[in-house]
């Protein structure tokens, strides 16, 4: 059955049926790239020239950063054509039917952290360019009226779903792309890419924790779209090969090397020209961009802005209000879209003029990565371990209120996973080292380098696999061709009951 893009979606976090299993790989390249291919994403790229960097080290340290976040995102996108659900759901396989909450917890702040950049960053910009434009006066009362405006597009979106956030992005990915290449020529004669930064060279003391700084930001662009990619994978089918699902999700991340480049290109030439926008104590970007751009770019900027607002935005509120549809049955995934929309604009406005709160976001934001991150290895690493084999009934227990199931675990809750995440995510806040906005009490042992990424990740593999192995869990929760890498305990599995699911099935206890 085909959907109309003008039809409100009606699926929530339940499986989504066959027949209507129609996306394709490339339409998860597509929500993926057009997600990322916005302003918010310029903003992360000036970061390496913030941190001192020239132009070519900073090219160095954003290309590593993207490859690396690009690897460790790719996994995250096959759970949803295997299971037909969303990521939080599908994390009860391996934290439990009531430890799934910790995906939809972490999905709803990074969904708020992003969306509120989104909304600021596309906001000023739009003001700002319309200011220079068509002399539109850049005050509160314009910058409200545009995050409102933003944010009634980007809600109106979400409410019709997933066939029309499609469209969008279709149009957004190949609109911002040729803008972003238009401002190639626009900036072509400021350009120097022999731009040297601050450092006389790689021995000075503070090179390298500016360079790894300037990555971990790079990285956690990727990183953050861990939790939403089964938002959007759950509509392709389950026989598509896995490895055209992964890649799809890689190069949507590779793509943005195109706004992640202008954003390092745009930074260098505001560096040279106009130094007091790259204040690393007080930046402002979208000033400086405005400050250094020819005037026929201006509406170019503003159409960036509009399109990249609503596409980033789209991307980050459309898969939390879905989740929320399912921690709080009492709301459809409608009423959850818009109780969530109202809730983020709500905290863009209190955060924009009340409490500014607009540079400690992205502060904000790393955190939530930093915790993310470790998520993310217990996914993949269960997936290994159960040979992607999973039950898509018992997955769904939560979400009908019921009880039992292969992932029911310790009274819903399985706490080798849980264990694994809390461990590693608090070891990572420990080392986490942002100059000048968060240092963790550990964060200087590495000689100021920021270390808390890679080391949650180590952390979070190493302790996972030791639990599994050292407690293993039921042998009923692997498929029929037993676990990778672990043991299995001979452990009944509880039948599922209660609720208003489907009828029980019979207990499928432990089998070899």
């Amino acid at each position: 059955m085909t959907t109309s893009i003008t039809e409100v979606e009606q699926h929530g976090v339940g499986r989504i049926p066959d027949q209507d299993r129609t996306a394709r790989p490339i339409d998860l390249f597509r929500l993926a790239f057009g997600g990322a291919n916005t302003f918010a994403t310029c903003v992360l790229g000036t970061f390496p020239i913030l941190f001192g960097l020239s132009f070519w080290q900073g090219l160095g340290a954003t290309v590593l950063g993207l490859l690396v976040g690009a690897l460790i995102l790719a996994p995250l996108a096959i759970f949803g054509p295997v299971n037909g659900t969303n990521n939080a759901v599908s994390s009860s396989a391996h934290l439990g039917v009531h430890g799934r909450v910790v995906g939809s917890f972490l999905a709803l702040l990074t969904a708020i952290a992003f969306f509120s950049i989104s909304v600021w960053s596309s906001g000023d910009a739009l003001v700002g360019g319309a200011n220079r434009l068509v002399g539109l006066p850049d005050s509160d009362v314009s910058h409200a009226v545009a995050y409102g405006v933003f944010a009634a597009l980007v809600l109106t979106v979400c409410i019709y779903g997933f066939r029309f956030m499609l469209l969008v992005n279709k149009i957004a990915v190949a609109a911002a792309s040729l803008l972003f290449v238009l401002g190639a020529f626009a900036f072509a004669g400021d350009f120097d890419p022999s731009y040297a930064g601050t450092f006389a060279s790689t021995a000075d003391p503070l090179f390298w924790p500016s360079f790894i700084g300037a990555a971990l930001i790079v990285l956690s662009n990727p990183i953050s779209f861990g939790a939403f990619l089964g938002d959007w994978s759950r509509y392709i089918p389950a026989a598509t090969p896995r490895r055209r699902v992964m890649g799809a999700a890689f190069l949507a991340q590779v793509a943005t090397i195109l706004p992640f480049l202008f954003g390092l290109c745009t930074a260098s030439i505001i560096a040279e020209k106009a130094a007091k926008y790259v204040d690393p104590a007080a930046p402002n970007y979208v000033g400086g961009l405005l400050a250094i751009s020819p005037g026929w770019y201006f509406l170019p900027v503003c159409l960036i802005a509009l399109i990249g607002g609503m596409s980033t935005g789209t991307t980050a509120l459309y898969g939390t209000g879905l989740d929320f549809s399912s921690v709080f049955p009492r709301f459809n995934r409608v009423q959850a879209t818009l109780f969530i929309g109202v809730l983020s604009t709500g905290f863009i406005f209190l955060g924009r003029f009340a409490l500014n709160l607009t540079q400690s976001i992205s502060t904000f934001a790393t955190l939530i990565i930093t915790c993310t991150a470790p998520w993310m290895v217990i996914m993949m690493l269960g997936y290994a371990t159960r040979r992607g084999w999973y039950d898509p009934e018992a997955l769904q227990v939560f979400n009908q209120r019921r009880r039992g199931g292969r992932y029911w675990f310790t009274h819903g809750w399985n706490w080798r996973g849980l264990s694994a995440w809390l461990a590693s995510a608090a070891v990572a806040l420990l080392f986490t080292n942002i100059p000048g906005q968060f240092v963790g009490p550990l964060g200087g042992l590495a000689d100021g380098v920021d270390i808390s990424l890679p080391l949650g990740l180590a952390v979070a593999a190493v302790l996972y696999l030791s639990l599994l192995w050292a407690f293993p869990e039921p042998r009923g929760v692997y498929g029929p061709d037993g676990p990778r890498l672990v043991r299995a305990a001979d452990t009944a599995i509880p039948p599922i009951t209660g609720g208003d699911g489907p009828a029980p099935v019979a207990d499928l206890a432990a089998t070899s």
